[in-house]
């Protein structure tokens, strides 16, 4: 006679509490900024195009865009005059040279506003963070003071300058 079969256990599956959705392209970002302009956007799209080396406008017209910064997409509308940036919501670019702050902060500030620590305000109302890595470097530096003297460093600069950060914490 033959032994009984054996009964197998079955485990029910969890469902997760993620829902997946599956609406977006094979390579697209997780999360695109979208921005509300009162302007032109075939002006805004001309504007950082011509800043940006890595840039492209995938479309534009004077209501609606879309277009690539340095590898981040953007979705842009025209919402009129109710709209306007602050800094509550900024675009940081991460740099690595002197050469680079000053080309970002140049072209930027044209026709905007300078602002304090490395932040600037383009015409549009935009505001952009120009960065360079040493800087979150050396305000994050192990040494305290060190750190501190590069903080206060920064607090007296509109446009960040590489080597007055570097001499601050020098001395």
């Amino acid at each position: 006679m033959a032994a009984p079969k054996k009964k197998k256990k079955t485990i029910a599956k969890k469902k997760s509490p993620i829902t997946k959705v599956s609406s977006q392209t094979k390579n697209s970002q997780p999360i695109t900024p979208f921005l509300m302009f009162n302007a032109n956007l075939e002006e805004v799209t001309k504007f950082y195009s011509g800043i940006f080396k890595q840039s492209k406008v995938l479309s534009a017209n004077p209501m609606q865009a879309e277009f690539i910064l340095n590898g981040q997409k953007f979705s842009a509308y025209n919402g009129g005059p109710e709209f306007k940036f602050s800094w509550g919501v900024s675009f940081m670019i991460h740099v690595e040279t002197q050469k680079e702050v000053d080309h970002y902060w140049n072209a930027l500030s044209a026709g905007g506003k300078e602002l304090m620590c490395g932040w600037v305000e383009d015409k549009f109302g935009m505001v952009w963070q120009i960065t360079p890595n040493i800087l979150l470097e050396l305000i994050s530096h192990k040494d305290p003071i060190k750190r501190e003297k590069a903080t206060q460093a920064m607090l007296k600069m509109r446009k960040i300058d590489i080597a007055t950060l570097k001499e601050a914490i020098r001395n």
